[in-house]
């Protein structure tokens, strides 16, 4: 069996086991099954030693450079993320690749008979073993099957029962809080931020990006201040950030579907010897200062690291659906496909800062589809006087949408578009409409749909 029919397999099996990430519901988050599979399994989530990442959003960029740098500085390195797009794998391997077929199958043969054999009644409160949980133990045992130098872990939700917050980091990072998740987490700032914070542990330093008030600063402050640990936020940390694109990229058909275009990002602070210049293949406002988090959380577990391997890290970060700009040979007159996964206000809004700076004056296309409790109320009037054409759809086949929500709120917004429920219409509708427009294609609103995307172009 090989290596991507092993995890096909090992998929299958997880489909038996309740899905937040699909199926939403309350009251299914606690940390007393991780902790009780971990035991189980001798404590695999201690086999190195990690960095911990929570936030509403940039986390998987943040988690995801700083492995890129662990590796460039010669430490092998775990990297746990989600969601996937295409394959599964893309949840659990190394900061550049997937891990060998040898430690997916060996982690797969140790776990799943060890979880079928438990008795139901052993269990914490009788409850069910979830899906996330099931896969957070598999990245424990995946990275320690490797032997890791060091393991990197992003937070799949909330963080004060988040399933990864079992593990003692050297140091914990929390990207921008936004409004998400409400129903789950809280319905203010404060109280997510709140939920986030529970990753905050004694004695592990916290690196937290600039939040969008002082309230929400606080909130961080006063957990570290009664957990005990240091706090520091990455706007004063930092003495300035400035970035630049590049302009000398061709289309995508002319260019084959190579898309070389880049991010000069300029970093000051005073933890650095020099400043820190880079190219980052992850673009956007936002990525350069998830760049200068991730660069600071390396900086603060070793401060000795040199600036250039910080530099060369970044720059090979790359995560499929954060503004990627894609090209398909099913379209070959499509001028570009922009794919991104960005499904609240705020990283939607860093999205179409993003695509005004690159391709001002360009004819734009929009094909959209939320989750059913997204903000799209909000979202919608960010889209106004942009796009020429928009396309309304479901994320996929899976996702809880509410297609009749999006319409009203694109109403409301006064935008004009097309609406099909049938995303696999949709999809082949909107890259058509665009090839014949000569326009660019912004794909977003969520991973599911960017998803069906990927899949329907490759």
């Amino acid at each position: 069996m090989s290596e991507k029919e092993a995890v096909k397999v090992f998929q299958e099996w997880l489909d038996g086991y309740l899905d937040f990430e699909r199926l939403p519901q309350k009251n299914i988050f606690w940390l007393d099954t991780i902790k009780f599979l971990c035991k189980r399994f001798g404590n695999p989530q201690n086999a190195s030693p990690c960095f911990h990442v929570a936030g509403s959003k940039g986390k998987g960029s943040v988690s995801k450079m700083i492995a890129c740098i662990l590796e460039e500085a010669g430490l092998s390195c775990g990297l746990y993320t989600s969601p996937h797009i295409i394959d599964f794998r893309e949840r659990i391997g190394t900061a550049l690749d997937f891990f060998p077929e040898s430690i997916y199958e060996s982690a797969i043969r140790e776990m799943v008979p060890r979880i079928e054999s438990i008795i139901p009644e052993e269990l914490p409160g009788g409850r069910s073993i979830t899906w996330f949980e099931i896969v957070t133990l598999f990245a424990f045992l995946c990275f320690r099957h490797a032997k890791v130098d060091y393991s990197v872990y992003e937070v799949g939700m909330g963080g004060r029962l988040d399933a990864t917050n079992v593990v003692t980091p050297r140091v914990c990072c929390i990207t921008p809080i936004e409004l998400e998740h409400t129903e789950y987490l809280g319905d203010t700032l404060e109280k997510i931020a709140g939920e986030k914070a529970g990753i905050i542990k004694k004695d592990v330093p916290v690196i937290v990006a600039a939040q969008q008030t002082e309230a929400v600063r606080d909130v961080f402050r006063k957990k570290a201040a009664e957990i005990g640990t240091v706090c520091n936020f990455v706007d004063d940390l930092t003495t300035s950030i400035d970035y630049s694109y590049s302009t000398g990229y061709v289309s995508a058909a002319e260019s084959g579907g190579r898309i070389t275009c880049g991010m000069h990002v300029h970093i000051e602070s005073n933890l650095f010897t020099r400043p820190v210049d880079t190219v980052l293949q992850l673009l956007g406002s936002i990525q350069a200062r998830n760049a200068a988090q991730a660069a600071f959380a390396v900086k603060t577990v070793f401060p000795n690291i040199n600036e250039s391997v910080i530099e060369k890290g970044l720059s090979k970060a790359v995560l499929p659906g954060r503004f990627e700009i894609t090209y398909t040979k099913k379209y070959p007159k499509l001028n570009y496909l922009i794919l991104d996964g960005a499904h609240t206000v705020n990283s939607i809004r860093y999205t179409i800062e993003t695509l005004k700076k690159l391709f001002a004056g360009s004819t734009l296309h929009l094909l959209f589809a939320c989750a059913a409790d997204k903000d799209v109320l909000d979202i919608a009037p960010l889209f106004k006087g942009l796009f020429s054409h928009i396309t309304l759809t479901r994320p996929g086949g899976t996702k809880h949408s509410d297609i009749e929500k999006e319409k009203s709120a694109f109403t409301g917004a006064c935008l004009t578009f097309t609406a099909d429920t049938d995303f696999s219409q949709a999809i082949p509708a909107a890259l058509l409409q665009a090839e014949n427009k000569n326009a660019v294609l912004l794909v977003t609103g969520s991973f599911y749909l960017v998803a069906e995307v990927k899949k329907y172009i490759n």
